[in-house]
């Protein structure tokens, strides 16, 4: 399985920008997906997951301002992200995971919020 990240980059607090997530390798609709976010010096966070069937779960820190969804048909998993607080500054990880099977991680992409 390959997970590759993209979407990241520089936006002002308030502003919006869109993560997406292509999966290859396997079947992508049998797994479940998650992001995770990590800032230097802290634990790698999840922030959202959704399910093989579409349930999703958010980190209380961005409830109502992210949106993850999964698009099966193009082996895509995404992260809508609105109204950006300068602590929402991370690396954004995709993240793969089949039940008994390992995990997996894709590379990073960098979002950076200024004020």
């Amino acid at each position: 399985v390959q997970l590759q990240a993209s979407g990241g980059g520089l936006v002002q607090a308030g502003g919006s920008l869109r993560l997406s997530c292509a999966f290859s390798g396997s079947r992508f609709d049998i797994y479940e997906m998650a992001w995770y976010r990590q800032t230097p010096g802290k634990e790698r966070e999840l922030v959202a997951t959704i399910s093989s069937s579409g349930t999703t779960d958010y980190a209380d820190s961005v409830k109502g301002r992210f949106a993850i969804s999964r698009d099966n048909a193009r082996n895509t998993m995404f992260l809508q992200m609105n109204s950006l607080k300068i602590e929402d500054t991370a690396v954004y990880y995709c993240y793969a995971k089949r039940v008994i099977f390992r995990a997996y991680w894709g590379r990073g992409t960098l979002v950076t919020v200024s004020s």
